[in-house]
C-alpha cells in the first residue's frame, strides 16, 4: 500500500511539472509576462515594432531591407585585399548582360549586315566606277613611303582587332555549332591576345596618321558642293572639285580618329582593369547639358560601362571601314593604287582629285615624273 501511494506521488509530480513547463512554453510563444513573473518580476515586455519580434530576432521588415541593400550592391567589410569582393550581389551585373545580349548585339549585327547589303545593291546598280577619260597610262605619286606605312599599320591592325573582336562577341552563336566548343575555345584564346597586343600597333597608326593628313583634312565649303553632288559615286562624268581628301574620305578620317581614340580609351581601361575611371567624369560633363546621368560609379561599373561602350563603337567602327574597303578597292578603278604602290592614274587624279591635281601641276610634280603603266 506504502510503495502505491510511492508511485502515486510521482505520478502526481511529473503531471504537475508537464503542466508548468506547458504552461510556461504557450506563455513565451504568446508573448504574455509569465516569462517575467516565473523570475520574481512583473515586467511588461516592449509591443513589437516594424517588423520585431520577441527575443531581439530579426523580422520580416528587417530582412527585406537589409536584402534590398544587398541587391542593390551594399558594400560590406573583408579582410582580404580584393574589397569588391564585400558586395554580395553586383546588380548592375544584370543590366550590363541584359544591354551587351540585347541591343548592342543586336543593332550591331543589324549595323554590319546592313552595311554588306547596301554596298551589294550598290555595287549591283552602279557597278565598278570607272575613269570616265580612260587610263592615261601615266601616274603621279599620291601618297609617300611613310604615308602608306601609316594607313597599312593601322588597316591590318584593325582588321586583326575586328576579327578576333567580332569572334569574342558574336563567336558563340555562329563557331561553335560547327566547330565544337573545345576549338571555339581555343581560338577565342588566341584571338584574346592578339587583340590585346595588336591594339597598340592600331593607337600608334591612328596617332602617325593624325600627325601626317590632319591638316589636308580641315572641312572647308568645297566639301558642301562634293556631298550636294554625292561625290559623282552615284553618276558619271560628274566630278565635283575636290582637294588631296574629298568629303567622304575626311569623314572616314574623323571616324577613324575619334572612334579610334575612343575605342584605344575604352580598351585600355579594359587592359588595365579598375586603374581608370572615365565614365564618372564624362557622365558629369554630359549632365551640364540636361542629361541625368549616374556620377559616382563603382570600379565595376565603370568597367562595365567601358566593355559596352567599345563593343558598340566597335560595331560602327567596323560598318564604315566595311565601306571604305569596298570603295578603295572593287568599287573605284585606279583607288587601289593610292595605297599600293602610291601612284595614281593622271586622269584618276584629275576627275577625283582636281584641286590637288592642279596644285601638283602647278608646282611641277604632275608634269613627266610620273610612272608610266600599260592602260587598264
Amino acid at each position: 500500500m506504502r510503495g502505491m501511494n510511492g508511485q502515486m506521488s510521482a505520478l502526481s509530480l511529473t503531471f504537475k511539472t508537464s503542466l508548468a513547463a506547458l504552461a510556461l512554453t504557450i506563455a513565451v510563444a504568446a508573448g504574455t509576462p509569465a516569462l517575467a513573473q516565473t523570475e520574481g518580476r512583473n515586467v511588461q515586455p516592449a509591443a513589437p515594432v516594424a517588423g520585431q519580434v520577441p527575443g531581439d530576432a530579426l523580422g520580416a521588415s528587417s530582412d527585406a531591407e537589409i536584402w534590398r541593400a544587398v541587391r542593390r550592391g551594399l558594400q560590406g567589410n573583408v579582410s582580404i585585399p580584393n574589397k569588391q569582393a564585400g558586395v554580395l550581389i553586383q546588380s548592375e551585373g544584370d543590366n550590363w548582360r541584359a544591354w551587351r545580349n540585347g541591343p548592342v548585339a543586336i543593332y550591331g549585327a543589324w549595323a554590319l549586315l546592313g552595311m554588306l547589303g547596301f554596298l551589294a545593291l550598290f555595287f549591283a546598280l552602279r557597278g565598278r566606277i570607272k575613269i570616265d577619260a580612260g587610263p592615261s597610262g601615266r601616274t603621279v605619286e599620291r601618297f609617300n613611303g611613310l604615308e602608306r606605312f601609316a594607313h597599312w599599320l593601322t588597316a591590318v591592325s584593325f582588321v586583326l582587332l575586328a576579327l578576333t573582336g567580332l569572334n569574342l562577341f558574336y563567336g558563340r552563336y555562329i563557331l561553335v555549332p560547327v566547330l565544337g566548343k573545345e576549338v571555339f575555345a581555343t581560338i577565342a584564346q588566341l584571338g584574346k591576345y592578339v587583340h590585346n597586343y595588336i591594339s597598340f600597333a592600331f593607337m600608334a597608326g591612328i596617332v602617325l596618321m593624325f600627325v601626317l593628313w590632319v591638316v589636308h583634312n580641315i572641312p572647308n565649303k568645297n566639301d558642301l558642293i562634293w556631298l550636294s553632288k554625292g561625290g559623282g559615286l552615284f553618276a558619271r562624268n560628274v566630278h565635283p572639285p575636290s582637294d588631296k581628301f574629298n568629303a567622304g574620305q575626311k569623314i572616314i578620317f574623323w571616324a577613324v580618329m575619334l572612334g579610334g581614340f575612343s575605342l584605344a580609351l575604352s580598351g585600355v581601361s579594359l587592359l588595365f582593369p579598375f586603374q581608370i575611371s572615365v565614365f564618372a567624369a564624362t557622365f558629369s560633363v554630359l549632365n551640364v547639358f540636361g542629361f541625368d546621368l549616374p556620377t559616382v560609379l563603382t570600379p565595376l561599373q565603370e568597367m562595365q560601362y567601358a566593355q559596352l561602350w567599345h563593343n558598340a563603337v566597335a560595331a560602327v567602327m567596323v560598318a564604315i571601314i566595311l565601306a571604305h574597303i569596298y570603295i578603295g578597292s572593287l568599287g573605284m578603278e585606279g583607288a587601289f593604287a593610292a595605297m599600293g604602290s602610291g601612284q595614281v592614274d593622271r586622269n584618276w587624279a584629275r576627275e577625283h582629285h582636281n584641286l590637288w591635281y592642279a596644285k601638283l601641276d602647278q608646282d611641277g610634280g604632275a608634269g613627266g615624273g610620273g610612272q608610266r603603266q600599260p592602260a587598264e
